[in-house]
């Protein structure tokens, strides 16, 4: 038989977990909300409309993936509570995989195309950069640089290939002479 403390008590505590998954849930929409306004406040000058349209679109299915996710660990939350089995794993299960898929949306959209360019790009710019000041440091401290290396390597391999057309005459003349 249940006491009227033992109500109180449930009730406190569904109240704690309602309250919980709506600070979760509305910590998590925020977020969601300013990982687009940066997304897009970073990428606003690489966009043209189509690909704005197309980026926005990729973002609508990665938020309705999130909602899903929150719709679904409501119901299962609400499921617990009327006492079914839940398993934490499928929450765990659940977010996860959201995740991945709203990952996937976001990729799949020109805007996540055109900032990964720009940082390989820039990547790639400064790895130039950086060899070119190892370069300048190494000559500097009269160390043999990649190119002072390269330069040494095709020299020999000219010196090799003229060596060869030396002895190719020389083997000739000496043919010549024994005849």
């Amino acid at each position: 038989m249940s006491t009227m403390s033992d109500m109180d008590d449930w009730s406190e505590f569904a109240q704690r977990m309602n309250e919980q998954f709506t600070t979760a849930l509305e910590q998590n929409v925020e977020a969601q909300a300013t990982f687009v306004e940066t997304w897009f406040d970073a990428l606003d000058e690489t966009m043209d409309a189509g690909s704005a349209d197309e980026t926005m679109a990729g973002y609508a299915r990665a938020y309705e993936a999130w909602m899903n996710a929150a719709t679904e660990q409501f119901e299962r939350t609400s499921d617990a509570l009327e006492g079914e089995d839940v398993d934490l794993e499928e929450f765990r299960d659940l977010w996860l995989n959201t995740a991945n898929e709203a990952f996937s949306e976001v990729m799949a959209t020109p805007a996540f195309a055109a900032a990964t360019g720009q940082t390989v790009e820039q990547a790639l710019e400064m790895r130039q950069q950086v060899d070119e000041a190892a370069q300048d440091t190494l000559s500097e401290l009269g160390f043999a640089t990649e190119g002072d290396v390269v330069e040494v390597g095709e020299r020999l391999v000219e010196l090799e290939r003229r060596q060869h057309a030396v002895e190719e005459k020389l083997d000739r003349v000496l043919e010549h002479v024994g005849d």
